[in-house]
């Protein structure tokens, strides 16, 4: 594995229009839905940026796509493997499919049952480990790539992952140049250093925040700490903001330009699913909905334009239908 300073910088600018350019025809441009009612709350014009329209519900179909297309592209690729919580699995099981290579995912046993049968429904193979997010997927993740040949693809921490995630800040600064603050969910950090990596290179007065479950800070331990730090056990009812730590190479990404994180309760990350139910069209998992709790709450108070990402759409029928009634 190369050293964190040389896979930092093999994710520049240049990678994130060449991830663009792979992309186009595979993931949507997806649409930035102003909303009046929530511009009127928070006081300043708010968009949402809509992720949970791609093709998988979620963002990361843009990392996993890149990164299969960048490993075909240097040949002799058998099939792929991850640990996941159930998107990045699901939008490797798609990108997989599409390339013709076989995809085995490494799931907690607690994933919901909606996101073991999108991997499988994309043809992906389902392997559950744990009982709940663990160092043990991603060991038994490690096994199976050594023992069959498999190459392994990590949910956040890949530069290719990385460089596809970014993709989205690209379009959030074209489609509203005149944004001021980006607000974004964060589990390992994917999806957060790759818009970083475009601010840092665009738009550097741009503010970008990070959004996580009280009970899952990893973001708010590592800004504090000055780097990544584990934590103990993380619970919420976003199961797909779970990661124990933000990536080592997420975090120098995302250095000197992501520098405040704020947490939601289980309470207003339900609250914030109700309101995107009853005021749009959108319907978020809780994971997908924690930014824009952040702006509901009042944990954030953004001094001007503002776009939130919301992302992912895969959500427990059961559970969802409790959090709106």
């Amino acid at each position: 594995m190369p050293q964190t300073a040389d896979r930092t910088a093999a994710v520049t600018i240049e990678s994130l229009r060449a991830a663009a350019r792979v992309l186009d025809g595979v993931a949507l441009r997806t649409p930035l839905l102003d909303v009046p009612d929530l511009t009127a709350r928070v006081g300043v014009p708010v968009a949402l940026k809509c992720e949970l329209l791609q093709p998988v519900g979620a963002f990361k179909i843009r990392g996993a796509y890149h990164a299969l297309a960048r490993l075909v592209e240097g040949g002799g690729a058998r099939g792929v493997v991850a640990a996941s919580s159930g998107n990045h699995g699901q939008a490797l099981a798609f990108a997989a499919r599409h390339f013709g290579l076989r995809a085995v995912v490494v799931m907690p046993e607690s994933t919901p049952q909606v996101k073991v049968d999108g991997v499988r429904r994309y043809g992906g193979e389902v392997v559950l480990a744990g009982a709940t997010r663990s160092a043990e997927q991603g060991a038994r993740a490690e096994t199976i790539a050594r023992d069959e040949g498999l190459a392994l693809i990590p949910p956040f921490d890949h530069p290719d992952v990385i460089a596809g995630q970014g993709t989205v800040g690209l379009e959030i600064l074209e489609q509203r140049p005149d944004v001021g603050t980006i607000v974004v969910p964060v589990s390992g950090g994917g999806l957060i250093s790759g818009i970083s990596v475009a601010v840092a290179a665009l738009a550097p007065d741009v503010a970008v925040v990070g959004v996580e479950p009280e009970g899952a800070a990893k973001l708010t331990a590592a800004l504090a700490a000055g780097g990544p730090r584990t934590l103990a056990h993380t619970e919420s009812m976003a199961d797909g903001l779970l990661s124990r730590s933000v990536g080592t190479l997420t975090f120098d990404l995302m250095r000197g330009v992501v520098r405040r994180a704020v947490t939601v309760t289980e309470a207003e990350i339900a609250a914030a699913v109700r309101y995107l139910h009853h005021h749009t069209e959108l319907r978020p998992e809780p994971s997908g909905a924690v930014a824009v709790a952040a702006l509901l709450a009042g944990r954030l108070r953004p001094p001007g334009p503002t776009v939130a990402v919301v992302s992912g759409g895969n959500v427990d029928p059961d559970l969802y239908q409790r959090l709106v009634s």
